[in-house]
C-alpha cells in the first residue's frame, strides 16, 4: 500500500526496498501529526504542538557515525575525524536493515537540502516513525507539489530506530548506528530516535560535496537588515555561545539559525526550520522561540510538562538539557521568505570565554580569521558536565568539526578565499566572562554585546580607533556607543590585574597546544597570525 504524492517512476519499489507495509509519500503537517498520534508516538500539547521523548538518545552519537571507505573518498575524508567503515560490512548492514522493515509502516519527505536551487540537494528522507517525517519537513526545504511529480532523489536517508546494529557483523561500535555511503548515495541510521541525526545528517552530506563547486558550508546563523539583503551577515558558534540569540535580531530579517551556504552568488539556508534548545527559554528574553513552543506542529522534543494542562518546565532538566524544539522559518515573523541574502559584509565568531580573557569584541584579519575559526574555541564551566570544576577549553574546528568530512583546513581555505574576495570584515565577539574567570567574574551584558554587534553591522565601528591586544595580537575598539571603555580592556575589568595576566598566558598556550596540529598544512601568514 502506497498512499501520497510521489513521481511514479522513482517510489522506494523502484531503490529495491520492498515488502513494506503502508508507505504514506509526502504527507503534509495534519496528516503526519494524525499518523504519529495514531500510533502512539507522542502527546498533543498546547496549540497542536507534538511533544516527544527519544529514549536513551537524548543527542546525536558522534562516535557511533561512520563514513563508508571506498576509492572515490579514501584521500579526501579527514579520517582522523570520521571512523571508518568497510564497504562489505556496510552492504550487510543494508540487507539486514531492508530485511528489518519488511511488513512495516515507513514515512517518506522528498525534500531540499539548500534554498538555493542552482546548488540544493535532492533528498529522500525514509523514516519509521510518523513524528520524524514531520520534524525533517521542517528542517530542510519543502518542495512545491508538482515539484513532487517529477522529484529525483540524488541521496537517500532511511531512519529505523528499532532496528538494533550488530557490531560484530556491521562493523560499527554498538547497536547504534549512522553509516554514510558516499558511492551508493545512502545513509542508514539505527538505534537511534534522536531525530537531529537526521538533520545533521544531510548538513555532513553538503559540507563534503560543496567545497567541489568553490561553496563553502558554514555551521552558522545569518541575517540581514531588513530590505537590503545585500546587507548580510553570518554567526559562527558552539552550543552556548548565543549564536541563535544574536542572530534573531528584531531589527535584521533571520535568514537561518544553524546551517548556510556561501557561494558566489551570497550566502543560503541549507534548511527551511530552526532546532532551537528550550532549557531556561523564556517569553521575555526570546519572545518569538518561545511563541513557536504553542503553536501547529512544531515538535517539542524531551521536555518535562504537565500531564493534565501540557504545560511545558523549561527549566526541568530531568530527561536532558539538550530539550528542543522543530519548526519551521515562518513561525518567525522577520524570517526570509527566500533564505538567501548576499556575500556577507561582516563575519562573526562567537565565543564563551569562561577564562575571562578575550575582549567582547575584536576586529580580525583574514588570516587572524582563519586561525580562530580553524581553532573553533569556547569553553566549558564548572557545573555542566560531572567533574568540571573549573573552566575548560573546548576547540571544535570550523566551529562544528563533528559535522566536517573533509580536512579543516579545505573549509578555512575556503573562507579565506571568499573573505579576501569579497572583503568582508571580521570579528572575535566573547559572550562569556568579564571581570574574572567562570566563578569570580560575571557574564558580558547582553546589551554591551548586542550594542557592539549593531556597530559592527553598520560600519560606525570599523570607523573608530582599535589597540592592540598584546596576547593575542587582534584589534581592539577602545570606545563604542552605549558600552563602557572599561569592559573594552578586560585587564582593567580585573581585580588584580596580574591575575588576569596569567590566565590570559595559560589560554594563550591552550590555543597554541591546539593549533599546533594545523601547522604543517597552513600558510605562512597563518602561522604568523597562530600564537606560540
Amino acid at each position: 500500500m502506497s498512499l501520497g504524492r510521489v513521481n511514479p517512476a522513482h517510489t522506494l519499489d523502484t531503490q529495491g526496498i520492498t515488502g513494506l507495509g503502508g508507505v504514506y509519500y509526502n504527507y503534509l503537517e495534519p496528516s503526519l501529526v494524525e499518523e504519529a498520534l495514531k500510533r502512539d508516538e507522542g502527546t498533543l500539547g498546547k496549540g497542536g504542538s507534538f511533544l516527544v521523548t527519544t529514549g536513551k538518545h537524548t543527542g546525536r552519537s558522534p562516535k557511533d557515525k561512520f563514513v563508508v571507505r571506498t576509492p572515490s573518498v579514501e584521500d579526501t575524508i579527514w579520517w582522523e575525524n570520521n571512523a571508518p567503515m568497510e564497504a562489505d560490512a556496510f552492504d550487510v548492514l543494508h540487507a539486514d536493515m531492508l530485511a528489518h522493515m519488511k511488513g512495516g509502516d515507513y514515512f517518506v519527505q522528498d525534500l531540499f537540502g539548500g534554498a538555493d536551487p542552482e546548488h540544493r540537494l535532492d533528498v529522500r528522507v525514509v523514516t519509521e516513525l510518523a513524528w520524524h517525517g514531520l520534524f525533517i519537513r521542517h528542517l530542510l526545504r519543502r518542495p512545491e507539489a508538482q515539484e513532487l511529480e517529477t522529484f529525483v532523489p540524488e541521496f537517500t536517508i532511511i531512519n529505523c530506530p528499532s532496528f538494533q546494529a550488530d557490531p560484530s557483523r556491521h562493523g560499527c561500535r554498538s547497536e547504534t548506528v549512522i553509516a554514510m555511503n558516499f558511492d551508493k548515495k545512502l545513509i542508514l541510521i539505527g538505534g537511534t530516535a534522536y531525530a537531529g541525526e537526521n538533520k545533521k545528517s544531510v548538513f555532513s552530506l553538503l559540507n563534503y560535496l560543496l567545497p567541489e563547486k568553490n561553496i563553502m558550508p558554514m555551521h552558522c546563523s545569518a541575517n540581514h537588515a531588513h530590505g537590503n539583503p545585500d546587507d548580510a551577515a553570518v554567526f559562527f558558534g558552539l552550543s552556548g555561545t548565543g549564536k541563535t540569540t544574536l542572530s534573531a535580531d528584531p531589527s535584521r530579517t533571520l535568514i537561518g539559525d544553524d546551517e548556510h551556504g556561501w557561494s558566489d552568488r551570497g550566502i543560503f539556508n541549507f534548511e527551511g526550520g530552526c532546532y532551537a534548545k528550550t532549557i531556561s527559554l523564556s517569553a521575555e528574553a526570546e519572545p518569538e522561540i518561545y511563541a513557536t513552543t504553542e503553536k501547529f506542529g512544531t515538535v517539542i522534543e524531551n521536555m518535562v510538562f504537565d500531564k493534565d494542562t501540557k504545560e511545558l518546565d523549561f527549566e526541568d532538566d530531568s530527561l536532558t538539557a539538550n530539550m528542543r524544539c522543530a519548526y519551521p522559518l515562518p513561525y518567525i515573523s522577520n524570517a526570509s521568505d527566500t533564505a538567501l541574502g548576499g556575500n556577507p559584509k561582516n563575519i562573526i565568531m562567537l565565543t564563551c570565554d569562561a577564562f575571562g580573557v578575550l575582549p567582547p569584541i575584536s576586529r580580525l584579519t583574514p588570516a587572524q580569521a582563519m586561525y580562530h575559526f580553524l581553532s573553533g574555541f569556547t569553553s566549558k564551566v564548572a557545573g555542566t558536565e560531572r567533574g568540571v570544576t573549573e573552566p575548560e577549553p573546548t576547540f571544535s574546528t570550523c566551529f562544528g568539526a563533528p559535522f566536517m568530512p573533509r580536512r579543516p583546513e579545505v573549509y578555512g581555505n575556503l573562507l579565506r578565499e571568499k573573505i579576501a574576495t569579497h572583503g568582508a570584515s571580521c570579528w572575535l565577539v566573547n559572550t562569556g566572562w568579564t571581570g574574572g574567570a567562570y566563578g569570580t567574574g560575571s557574564r558580558m551584558p547582553i546589551r554591551a554585546t548586542r550594542a557592539l554587534l549593531t556597530a559592527a553591522l553598520n560600519g560606525s565601528l570599523n570607523a573608530g580607533e582599535f589597540r592592540k591586544d598584546p596576547n593575542f595580537g587582534f584589534e581592539v575598539p577602545v570606545a563604542c556607543g552605549g558600552v563602557a571603555d572599561v569592559l573594552l580592556d578586560p585587564r582593567r575589568t580585573w581585580e588584580n590585574p596580574e591575575s588576569y595576566d596569567k590566565q590570559a598566558a595559560k589560554l594563550v598556550e591552550m590555543f597554541a597546544e591546539n593549533f599546533g596540529q594545523y601547522l604543517p598544512f597552513i600558510d605562512t601568514d597563518v602561522k604568523d597570525a597562530a600564537i606560540g
